[in-house]
């Protein structure tokens, strides 16, 4: 695995560029250094790709001209989406980038990197810059396979939250759950037994006929 660069050049801004974006409060700033920090060494490695004699040579030249038309590309980039306003995005831009290839410069005085170990470190950090920025970020440094790196965020929800959410469910499903009537069914009568109430009176009138008269006899 190459040495991080992506953090170790974010740290070194924060270090030597103390003034660098101060008007902002600490956590916009930190983010707007992560930001830029990846969209101009994305573009090194882009450039490098493109061609790594050229910008070996600008590495150990540092010029500024260089790093003026570098940082002015990724400024006016139609993909550019920063919310940074241009004067400070190009300022910014170029402070990192004239950072970075320092850095670089230096790595590569110390370390004897050469064009293929300075190579081998600039791709290594692909690895390192996945998901640290949003696509538009990709799509001005033209790092294009790292586009869509970045997890989207996921709204946490609150066990009240939940239980909410579990009890509508509950209330939808009732109010559309058909309602059943419970109506009591009256009780039949036979029809035989209709036709014979009249005989069964008769009846029962002429045994309490009978009992009368045998009492009086």
């Amino acid at each position: 695995m190459a040495f991080d660069l992506v953090q170790y050049f974010s740290d070194q801004v924060k270090i030597q560029k103390p003034q660098l974006l101060q008007q902002y409060d600490a956590d916009s700033r930190n983010a707007y250094i992560q930001e830029l920090n990846a969209l101009t060494l994305g573009k090194l490695i882009r450039l490098w790709r493109e061609d790594d004699n050229k910008l070996y040579q600008e590495i150990k030249t540092l010029d500024p001209l260089y790093i003026q038309e570098v940082s002015r590309h990724l400024t006016t980039s139609v993909h550019n989406q920063s919310e940074l306003p241009k004067p400070e995005l190009e300022h910014g831009i170029s402070e990192i980038l004239s950072l970075q290839l320092t850095e670089l410069k230096q790595l590569d005085e110390t370390g004897n990197f050469g064009s293929n170990g300075l190579k081998e470190l600039l791709q290594g950090q692909i690895e390192h810059l996945s998901g640290q920025a949003d696509d538009w970020v990709w799509s001005t440094n033209e790092l294009i396979e790292l586009k869509g790196s970045k997890p989207l965020p996921q709204e946490e929800l609150s066990l009240d939250d939940t239980m909410k959410e579990f009890n509508q469910m509950l209330h939808q499903q009732a109010d559309h759950a058909p309602v059943e009537s419970t109506v009591v069914a009256e009780p039949t009568v036979p029809g035989w037994a209709k036709v014979l109430e009249p005989v069964v009176a008769i009846a029962i009138l002429w045994i309490l006929y009978c009992a009368a008269s045998q009492m009086f006899a």
